[in-house]
């Protein structure tokens, strides 16, 4: 049986001079999570925020803060990414030689673990970790900023992961060029998990584009 579909808007398509205000406004237009894309400038070519920005727009809403760090290395940092309030931390497959520690890390701290790929990166990497993992996030587009247009080599990457989770209690996530035209193609792989920026808050009022994502994610799942 398909698990319901959860939308997770990423942040970083909204305003950030009223972070605070937008992640009550998805709340309200009822978002399921929060995804919070951290960026450091050396892994991908951006910046975003960190531990303090997320301690301060927690008190906003009690939706599941999804944080996913584009960071290398990310192992000094996962304490305090659960200090500030992330429910689940995701961490690249090509961010450090040692995924498995981070994993194990995470989940000591109390937190689900998940384990991003790049679009280059193959599926075989999961074999040896895919027990220790809640989530796996197939990047759709090459992580760095928002606003991409979706790779549809991915779907294929997707169908596999979906094949190769079985009947674990693991999440697949899916992020980048996603939104309710797009939708269909990941759900419809297998993905129960989607990631919008530009498709939650751009365009049409947040609860319409939500909905719009739901709904047609829905329709095309298998």
């Amino acid at each position: 049986m398909s698990k319901d579909i959860i939308i997770a808007p990423s942040i970083l398509s909204a305003d950030f001079a009223k972070l605070g205000e937008e992640v009550r406004a998805i709340d309200e237009a009822g978002c399921d999570w929060i995804h919070i894309d951290v960026m450091d400038g050396h892994f991908v070519p951006n910046l975003t925020f960190g531990p303090p920005v997320i301690s301060c727009i927690r008190p906003h809403t009690k939706k599941i803060f999804d944080v996913h760090l584009m960071i290398a290395p990310a192992d000094p940092y996962l304490e305090d990414y659960a200090k500030a309030g992330a429910d689940i931390i995701t961490v690249h497959a090509e961010a450090g030689p040692h995924i498995h520690r981070s994993l194990q890390f995470i989940r000591s701290l109390g937190k689900k673990a998940g384990v991003s790929l790049n679009p280059s990166t193959p599926e075989s990497v999961l074999e040896y970790i895919i027990d220790d993992v809640d989530l796996i996030l197939v990047m759709t587009v090459n992580p760095g900023f928002g606003g991409q247009s979706f790779i549809d080599s991915q779907c294929d990457k997707i169908r596999n992961i979906r094949k190769m989770i079985g009947t674990r209690d693991i999440w697949l996530e899916v992020d980048g060029g996603v939104n309710r035209d797009t939708v269909h193609k990941v759900t419809s792989a297998g993905a129960d998990v989607i990631v919008a920026g530009s498709g939650v808050f751009k365009g049409a009022p947040y609860a319409d584009n939500i909905s719009a994502i739901r709904e047609n994610g829905k329709a095309a799942q298998v």
